[in-house]
């Protein structure tokens, strides 16, 4: 018996699970609190996408005469090979099957339908992505052509990486997912319900908590908590995660607790701890909760009257991934863009460097919310353990670190941590696109084993970056991002357009501005979403400052995303098509030369910004100065020495060749014979193993009690040669 199971509704991710639960486990483990979790998204997906279910869903469509498109009545009649090779196809996509690319890559082997008709036009990237790439990329449009029959045919409401999602979307009352909750399961639903079944069975728990990120969990959520109120109704029943910790905050419809006993806010560990407390404490008086909604005399109640305070961030163990299906999950690719990929591509062990947000300033972001506002980093040391532990359970090295944004500081230490240890791993996060990512920095990142960043760049304006409070300007990002890019380090962006006051003039500025950071090859990858006006953030608490009139609405259930007038009157979502179509050429390396009027199907202004702009801003950044406190640390091999003279006007001298050998190539400087042989010493104890750090000064001073003119010596052309092949100040 587990006292306590932990699931992950459907769905998320199809390539990796969701990291609530796993956080949550290791948590409990600390407490020595048993537990069970279960991502019950990615065991739907791979009961739906089997040959067992697909025949069923064959036969459920034409049973209820849905197959009415030209699209759906394709797939049907090549329902014999769909049946054929689903199976097989999942398992390559699993990993387990990789000899079955290269068939997979014959033209006309897997059945086609819509999806297949963007094929052509990427049909040149295949060329650069691989033949294990590519089938991926085929499989993936096969299982999407699957899954627009099953919307079509079987259920409106599915979606690979959400379900009824419309239905959490800014529902300010629980009327309408509560009268879809009262409808008859679907065909989704009975699979879910029949493992929740077998999971409750097996584990035979106390208490059950829902981890709900987003509003596409939402209602599967409600519905499996629904069984379990009718069929096993001893259990207890909890919610918590992003989406009630966002939008839950003025909660007041009891019927949601016809389904939860429990709904939590913020950091779940010390809540969950209590609830299960809790359970053991007959005198309902003594109960103590933090941050917990339940129902207490018909009335919603917000209970925290514990006075034990939130752990940090030291003590809530190492995330443990036991349970899950690890081995199961599918990697896709949906677009032949390696960055973009990453996201879906890939079994990716996840971790947070920092709780909260070191900037915490950005106006569209939800700041008022403790898990923004509350910041607290650990020390690469613990990461680094962690990260060893979660590799010995998983036997994976990729790690993705899912911070709101990860500070430069930490992340250089983390880099240090891991190279002293020669640990391989690949990794990557999100960050701020700020000055302290300079090229030295970003070689560090690499030589650990960073592949790629995403960050936010919002509207490519400066004036509206600084309304927004980024602290970045264009020209800032653009050296930054080709800072990462020079270190082979990938770099994808978040963008935004509608945001208040925004001009048409600023988007299509906007449009251009990153149409250049592409043309560049500063960014690898993107994506545009409109602005929307969240109720914790410094927009939403102040409208007025913004130039915009919100239109609240009465709140018995969400609120977050809220609607309103922007007193520009502009419609920004007829910008969207045109500037995602623009964005998804630029990503895949065509069109830059095509007007940005091209792009859309109604009259924008020209542009004004320079055409040559990004590249002006990358190009006349003064090189880095070294400064007293700086590390100065070698990433590169110990070398050869050769030793010979050198005869000059009749002066003879000796000389030293130092021959470094790394992975790629090899090269040599040559020195006079002290110098050498200094710099040859000082090598040993500048390698991040080394039990000392040596600064700039240090460095100075060692060197000045032999020779003089240390910045002489700094500036001369074999240091500037090491400079480039690892020599670096951080």
């Amino acid at each position: 018996m587990e006292n306590i199971v932990l699931i992950t509704p459907p769905f998320t991710q199809l390539n990796t699970p969701y990291p609530a639960t796993a956080y949550l486990k290791g948590f409990l483990n600390t407490k020595k609190i048993p537990s069970y979790q279960s991502d019950l998204g990615i065991e739907v997906i791979l009961h739906l996408f089997s040959k067992k279910y697909l025949q069923k869903v064959f036969k459920t469509a034409k049973e209820n005469k849905t197959i009415i498109s030209e699209n759906a009545q394709r797939i049907y009649a090549l329902k014999t090979s769909y049946l054929k090779y689903i199976d097989n196809v999942i398992l390559f996509l699993q990993g387990k099957n990789q000899t079955f690319a290269r068939q997979i890559c014959l033209q006309g082997f897997l059945p086609r339908a819509s999806r297949f008709q963007q094929l052509d036009d990427l049909e040149w990237a295949f060329g650069s992505m691989g033949i294990q790439d590519k089938a991926k990329h085929l499989c993936t449009l096969f299982l999407e052509d699957l899954s627009d029959f099953i919307v079509e045919c079987i259920d409106a409401n599915f979606g690979f990486s959400r379900y009824a999602e419309r239905l959490g979307r800014s529902a300010n009352n629980f009327d309408e997912l509560y009268n879809e909750l009262q409808q008859s399961i679907t065909f989704i639903d009975t699979i879910t319900l029949d493992l929740l079944e077998d999971l409750l069975q097996k584990t035979n728990p106390k208490l059950v908590c829902f981890s709900v990120p987003f509003p596409g969990n939402l209602y599967s959520a409600f519905r499996c908590a629904q069984y379990i109120k009718t069929h096993f109704p001893t259990i207890k029943t909890a919610m918590g995660g992003g989406f009630p910790n966002t939008e839950l905050r003025q909660l007041t419809d009891v019927r949601v607790f016809n389904f939860f006993d429990y709904i939590t806010l913020d950091d779940g560990e010390l809540p969950i701890e209590l609830l299960y407390t809790n359970l053991k404490q007959v005198d309902v008086t003594k109960r103590e909760y933090k941050r917990t909604f339940l129902l207490e005399n018909n009335t919603v109640t917000y209970k925290n009257n514990s006075k034990l305070q939130d752990y940090k961030q030291s003590q809530l163990g190492t995330p443990d991934y036991a349970n899950l299906l690890l081995d199961q999950y599918i990697s896709v690719i949906e677009i032949a863009n390696p960055m973009h990929s990453l996201w879906s591509d890939g079994r990716w062990n996840k971790l947070t460097m920092a709780h909260g947000c070191y900037w915490g300033k950005c106006t569209f972001c939800d700041i008022s919310l403790d898990y923004i506002k509350l910041y607290e980093p650990i020390t690469a040391t613990i990461l680094v353990d962690r990260m060893e532990q979660i590799i010995a359970q998983t036997g994976e090295t990729g790690f993705h670190f899912v911070d709101e944004a990860a500070p430069p500081s930490l992340m250089k230490n983390l880099a240090l941590e891991i190279l002293k240890r020669e640990l391989t791993v690949t990794w990557w996060t999100n960050i701020r696109f700020e000055k302290n990512f300079t090229k030295d920095l970003c070689l560090l990142l690499q030589a650990s084993g960073c592949i790629a960043v995403s960050g936010g760049l919002e509207v490519a304006s400066d004036r509206l970056l600084q309304l927004i409070d980024k602290g970045v300007t264009v020209e800032q990002v653009a050296r930054v991002t080709r800072n990462f890019t020079q270190a082979n380090i990938m770099v994808h962006s978040y963008l935004m357009y509608g945001y208040p006051t925004q001009t048409i003039q600023e988007t299509i500025d906007s449009l251009e501005m990153v149409r250049q950071l592409f043309e560049t090859g500063v960014l690898q990858s993107g994506f545009w979403h409109q602005f929307a006006l969240t109720a914790h953030s410094p927009v939403g608490l102040n409208p007025k400052d913004y130039a915009i009139t919100p239109k609240y609405k009465e709140i018995t259930f969400a609120n977050n995303d809220i609607e309103f007038k922007d007193h520009t009157g502009i419609d920004h979502s007829k910008f969207s098509y045109g500037l995602k179509k623009s964005l998804y050429n630029y990503m895949h390396g065509v069109n830059f030369d095509l007007p940005l009027q091209d792009w859309f199907n109604f009259k924008i202004p020209s542009t004004t910004i320079r055409p040559n702009f990004i590249y002006n801003c990358i190009e006349n950044e003064l090189p880095l100065a070294p400064k007293l406190q700086h590390k100065v640390y070698w990433l590169g091999s110990y070398p050869t020495v050769n030793y010979s003279t050198k005869t000059k006007r009749g002066v003879t001298w000796e000389m030293i060749t130092l021959n470094f050998y790394n992975n790629q190539d090899s090269f040599s400087i040559s020195l006079n014979k002290l110098e050498g042989q200094w710099l040859v010493e000082q090598l040993k104890h500048l390698t991040p193993n080394f039990n000392k750090t040596t600064s700039f000064k240090d460095l100075k001073a060692n060197y000045e009690t032999s020779f003089t003119n240390f910045e002489l010596f700094w500036a001369s052309k074999p240091i500037k040669k090491l400079r480039e092949k690892g020599l670096l100040l951080l």
